[in-house]
Order: structure tokens, then sequence, then C-alpha cells
């Protein structure tokens, strides 16, 4: 009879023990983003590799056990996006999910890792809702967001002249949040929005938007869009005359990525906004050049951001002695941000505030070397380029 009870629960053991989280004994870390569509550039592998560098820094272990690596494609489809997430956290046993390109599947996944209670550090979606109304406990914010990038880029054309204003806007809620918060900012330094219109995600055709936008009239055309969606509409633009015609492009979410992929002949005298670049100082050089050894190409601040993000989060979890998401949460509100991304500090929103850098694209024969694409135009400080934690709309700092 004992052999018979000692074989069940030996067995029932062995079940549970096969049922548990593969990372039982040690952190996993999820990279979430697209890997094959109009964002694979834009974040894609080059962010899995860059999250891979991170661990590589960090020693390859915490707490004395060692640091997994998964990453998927979520094809921009949040439904897809959240059933991977959802396998990760209830099956594999990942504790931290990250990069989370496209706006809808990074606020689908990051209501999920609340009800999970995991983190989730977005990088590749820009929304601002993330640290704001649809704050969490679990979830932060790095890299960038709509705001900071209607600071730096709408701020600048209309203090330069560009004071009307029509969106071609990517049918989703990044384009919305973008549109929004560059459009308060345009008001706000005494310019006007004329109109908008908003483009599916992954157009082709972009002839009947660009139209609507020349026949407004209006000094600057803000391209409320991303990666592909961002260079196929500025070659169509060129096309159309809309440049030669008078009017000015605003590319409100483009990275060295999308620079890269238009070519500077065609890229020049665009004006940007990012949170990194790879020539902008010693430590952003030295993280460039070791991740184009890697990649063949030098990161944006997606990828950049994906580094950061990875190894912050384990910097946590080794101050909290724990994976305990509760305790790495409260270590990633309480460390200072400094490493070859940025120097910053994340607030009890879960946004992460540093230096935005506004920049102009360079003309083919102002480039020195391969990348060499931008000119440093304005420094916008952390402070300016997001709002304060209890300005944010976060309920959690009320």
């Amino acid at each position: 009879m004992r052999s018979a009870v000692s074989a069940i629960i030996g067995g029932a053991l062995g079940a549970a023990l096969a049922a548990a989280p593969v990372s039982a004994q040690g952190v996993k870390i999820g990279i979430l983003n697209d890997q094959s569509g109009v964002y694979a550039d834009y974040g894609g592998r080059g962010s899995v590799e860059a999250a891979r560098m991170a661990i590589e820094d960090f020693g390859g272990e915490v707490l004395g056990q060692k640091i997994e690596l998964v990453s998927a494609d979520h094809q921009n489809k949040p439904d897809v996006g959240v059933t991977i997430a959802r396998r990760w956290y209830d099956v594999d046993g990942v504790d931290m999910i990250t990069e989370l390109t496209t706006s809808s599947v990074a606020l689908a996944v990051q209501e999920l890792s609340k009800e999970k209670k995991k983190i989730d550090i977005v990088i590749g979606a820009a929304t601002s809702r993330i640290t704001g109304d649809a704050c969490t406990p679990y979830g932060f914010h790095w890299a960038f967001d709509t705001h900071a990038l209607g600071v730096g880029t709408g701020g600048a054309l209309v203090k330069s002249g560009g004071d009307s204003w029509f969106f071609l806007t990517a049918d989703y809620a990044f384009g919305y949040s973008l549109e929004k918060d560059t459009s308060e900012i345009v008001t706000a330094n005494g310019g006007k929005v004329l109109g908008s219109v908003r483009v599916p995600l992954n157009s082709s055709d972009f002839s009947s938007f660009l139209l609507r936008a020349q026949d407004s009239k209006a000094k600057v055309i803000g391209l409320a869009n991303a990666g592909l969606d961002t260079t196929n509409s500025i070659k169509q633009a060129a096309e159309f005359g809309v440049v030669a015609g008078g009017q000015k492009l605003a590319g409100l979410l483009m990275t060295l990525a999308e620079v890269h992929g238009l070519g500077l002949e065609a890229a020049q005298g665009l004006v940007l906004t990012e949170g990194y670049y790879w020539n902008l100082n010693d430590r952003t050089r030295n993280f460039g050049q070791r991740y184009f050894k890697r990649v063949g190409r030098m990161p944006n601040m997606v990828q950049a951001g994906t580094y950061s993000a990875t190894l912050s989060y384990l910097k946590a979890v080794k101050a909290a002695g724990t994976r305990d998401a509760d305790a790495v949460a409260a270590k990633l509100k309480e460390l200072p941000v400094d490493d070859d991304f940025a120097q910053g500090r994340v607030q009890p929103n879960g946004r992460m505030v540093h230096d935005m850098y506004l920049f102009e694209v360079k003309k083919p024969s102002e480039s020195t070397a391969p990348f060499d694409y931008y000119r440093l135009l304005a420094t916008v400080p952390g402070s300016e380029a997001y709002p304060s934690a209890k300005d944010s709309g976060c309920p959690l700092t009320r």
C-alpha cells in the first residue's frame, strides 16, 4: 500500500514539476514585436539582439541563476500579441515582456500584464496613454512617446514658421495619440490644425491622402505614422511634388532605420526627434559600434532603448533580491538610469524621463561615414519632453 501511495505522490509531483513554468529557476525575458511586417526594421530582430547584448553585459546571470531570452512576432495584431503573452506568462514562465512595438498591441499586453502581476516595459509603441490614463502598477515606458515627439518636432516647426498643419494619421491608437499630442503642441505655440485623414496601417497607396493634404494648403503635413508607412508616404509625396510645391513634411516618428531606408538623397532636410543617436557622444558611439559588429547597421532609439530597458530590469531584480513584480517595479522607479542609451529617472507612473534630441537629416555631401545621417539642432530636456506624473493622467498618481 505504501509503495502504491508513494507512486501516486511521485507521479503527482512529477506532473506538477512538468507543468511548472520553465523559468521557475531563473529570470526569463520576452521580446514581443513586429519581426516581419511594416515595423521589422524599426525594431524587429535588431531589438532582440540589443536585449541579448544587455544580458551579456550584465553577466548572463541574476540571483545566482541563468537569464533566458525568448522572442516572438506579434504581426501587429493585438489578439496575436495577447495570446503569445498569455502563454509566456502561464506556461513558459516569462517574468517580463518588453519592446512591444505597435500601440494597440502594447496597450492590450499591458492590461494582461496587470492581471497577471507581471512587468512590461514598452519601447517601440509610442502612445502616451501607456503611462497616462492606461497606466498600471507594472507598466513602464522607455525611449520616447507621442508627447515627447510632439514637443520636439511639432514645437520646433511651429516656432520656425510652420504654423498651419494637416495630418496623415495611422488609423490606430498610436496615430491618434501622436496627432492629438502634436496638435496640442502646435496650438499651444500659436499654430492651427486645418484637418487630418486616417490612413490604414501598412498602406501601399497614399495618393488620395496626399491630395487632401495638398488641397488643405497647410504649411506642414504631419506624418503621424511610422516604419515603412512613413518612408512610403515620403516617397509618394515626392512624386506628387508636395515639397516642391512649398509644403513641408514632418516625420513625427522617424528613426535612423527609416532614414537609412529612404537614403539621404530623399531624406535630406527632414526634421525629426529621437531619444538616441549613435554618433552623439562617446557612450552612444561605443554601443553603436558594438551593435554594428553584430547586426551590420547602427541602432535606432527603439533598439538602443530595448538594451537599456533590459539592463535596467536586471539591475532592479538584483537590487530587489527577488523576481517578485511588486518589489522589482519599486526598484525600477527608485534606481537611476545610466547606460549607453541615456541617463534618466523613472516617474511613479512608469515613464522613464530622459533628454530627447531634435535632428535635421544631413545632405549626402555632409555625411562623412556610413550611418552619419544627423545634425543636432537642439536638446530637449526630459522635464520639457515629458509631463510630470501628476499631469500625465495616470490614475495611480492622483
